[in-house]
């Protein structure tokens, strides 16, 4: 299903830019600029859009690994929208729910996806709040883990996890931060099956998938703790999952007992460099620095 393809089915069959377009519902320009060349990297549900248009005989449910192989990997993304939520939109989408690893091991590289019961999640890119986040709750759970040269090992993302271990082949994820207690499941390439503490920091594109998907599949799989991070809000809600889901608010101005560890360890989030806590009050309430016009001639703004 390339471009050239298209253009071969559009000569064939005699269509009109105006006829592709009322046929497959892409407005007019989008459809002239990538039979044109100017659009160089036509969305993978536009081009499905343009197929599903053009020839009744095309398969549809083609593996997203297909694509790739017939297409360079810079024309396609794939997007964490709406699509994977609900199935309204499946008619654009006819594979979602039914992709499994070997679609995900035949993605490029630089395409960084979650694969969550045959759905891809785009990863889009974290804001540095959020990297700043996870890695000092990273740091801090590696600290007390080495200190107390424990036999747990802490993990942060990019790292794939196989949540529900070799017999399901149609979800990996990727937690921002998680401890794994069970070396066996530690292979070279992944993990296999569920970790014991699993802390996920939100972003608007991970909030819903975070908040309800990944929070029953954690809670199926057995992972013991789960945490959600919440930047926007300054807020953290964590989920005893091995004590009857069991849950518990706390804010940024805490310090935030670790479950698995009986408590002994607490993230210390008022602790946090300044770096961090810069973007909270006193409260832990973020604030709003607006534009930051002024930061560049803040010397003193981390001191």
């Amino acid at each position: 299903m390339t471009v050239e393809y298209l253009k071969q089915r559009k000569e064939e069959l005699g269509m009109s830019i105006e006829d592709i377009s009322k046929k497959s519902g892409v407005p007019f320009g989008t459809v002239q600029k990538i039979f044109s060349g100017v659009t160089k990297r036509p969305r993978f549900q536009t081009m499905t859009k343009l197929a599903m248009a053009m020839k009744k005989e095309v398969d549809y449910r083609d593996t997203i690994a297909d694509f790739y192989r017939n297409n360079k990997p810079e024309t396609v993304v794939i997007r964490d929208a709406a699509y994977a939520y609900g199935v309204k939109n499946e008619h654009y989408y006819p594979r979602q729910g039914h992709y499994t690893l070997d679609d995900y091991y035949a993605l490029p590289d630089e395409q960084r996806v979650e694969l969550i019961d045959g759905v891809f999640y785009d990863m889009t890119a974290p804001t540095p709040v959020h990297q700043l986040i996870g890695g000092e709750i990273h740091r801090q759970i590696a600290n007390y883990i080495n200190e107390n040269n424990g036999p747990c090992v802490p993990f942060c993302a990019p790292t794939d996890v196989q949540l529900d271990g070799l017999k399901d082949n149609r979800t990996m994820v990727q937690p921002d931060v998680f401890i794994l207690c069970r070396k066996k499941l530690l292979q070279k390439s992944h993990i296999i099956g569920a970790p014991d503490f699993v802390a996920e920091v939100l972003s608007p594109s991970t909030r819903k998938k975070d908040m309800t998907k990944k929070l029953q599949k954690y809670t199926d799989a057995g992972v013991r703790e789960y945490w959600l991070v919440d930047p926007d809000k300054g807020r953290v809600i964590v989920y005893d999952l091995e004590h009857d889901c069991q849950t518990f608010i706390y804010t940024f101005h805490d310090l935030i007992p670790v479950r698995i560890y009986n408590g002994d360890l607490k993230i210390d989030f008022p602790g946090m460099p300044a770096y961090i806590t810069r973007f909270y009050d006193e409260n832990g309430d973020p604030i709003d620095f607006g534009n930051d016009e002024d930061d560049d001639n803040d010397d003193d703004e981390w001191a």
